[in-house]
């Protein structure tokens, strides 16, 4: 399902964050895309499900928060598929339809869930969404669109809920409050509400523990607020004297 305002330029996407579901990127890497926007890149976001199995809110609830905080976090494209919410599974059909909408977007960089986790559509999108990027590249592959294949350059996680220690961290400091703006944009999810409330956060206490958990990983770099990411393989260094964040 897609929204017109946020397809209707839908060229190349520079980065795009695939998620479950409708709010998991403003959780976990929505500064991130502020930053990589106001940087001129442009960003998508790629919902996998629609929210119908959720404990609060509707799928058609859930859209339209999505539109408004996409609108917030300013990215240029953003779209949901149809997997089914709460049963994310790694099949070759669903391989299949991220991989085509690979093609059509041509992401240098995707954002995937990390891959441990509590639930089991984020950590399943983690490995679904890598398998996906390979099989986007092989041209022996027929997909519907008929786009050339394409392979992205580098695949990262978002790693904000995982205890592990992250390769790198984005400065979102001038963009925490807007950060903040796009989650809130979610009503069903946070508002007050006696529904879930043993689940979800309460609302007064939301912005203390976003800033708080990106403070933690900013106190880790040497900036006032980061979002954490892991990736997989060795980075290669040019310059050790341009080096950031001091040792002692």
């Amino acid at each position: 399902m897609q929204h017109p305002d946020l397809t209707a330029n839908a060229g190349a996407i520079d980065i795009l964050a695939i998620a479950a579901h409708r709010d998991d990127v403003e959780q976990t890497c929505g500064g991130t895309l502020l930053v990589m926007q106001a940087r001129g890149w442009r960003t998508g976001i790629l919902d996998l499900t629609r929210g119908e199995s959720g404990t609060r809110g509707s799928a058609v609830e859930r859209e339209a928060e999505a539109i408004a905080a996409a609108t917030i976090l300013r990215v240029a494209h953003r779209e949901a598929l149809d997997l089914p919410d709460g049963n994310v599974q790694n099949t070759y059909e669903n391989r299949l339809k991220i991989a085509a909408v690979l093609r059509r977007l041509r992401p240098r960089v995707v954002i995937l869930p990390y891959w441990q986790g509590r639930h089991p559509d984020h950590y399943t999108s983690a490995s679904l969404g890598y398998e996906a990027c390979f099989l986007s590249g092989l041209s022996r592959v027929d997909l519907p669109g008929g786009d050339a294949p394409h392979r992205p350059y580098k695949i990262l996680y978002a790693s904000l809920y995982a205890d592990v220690r992250p390769t790198f961290t984005v400065d979102i400091s001038p963009f925490i409050e807007t950060r903040l703006q796009a989650l809130l944009a979610y009503r069903s999810q946070y508002a007050r509400q006696d529904q879930g409330g043993a689940l979800f956060v309460p609302e007064e206490e939301i912005r203390e523990r976003t800033f708080a958990t990106a403070r933690h990983y900013g106190l880790l770099s040497g900036v006032r607020y980061a979002e954490p990411f892991v990736q997989k393989e060795v980075a290669l260094v040019d310059d050790l004297i341009t080096l950031p964040v001091a040792s002692i």
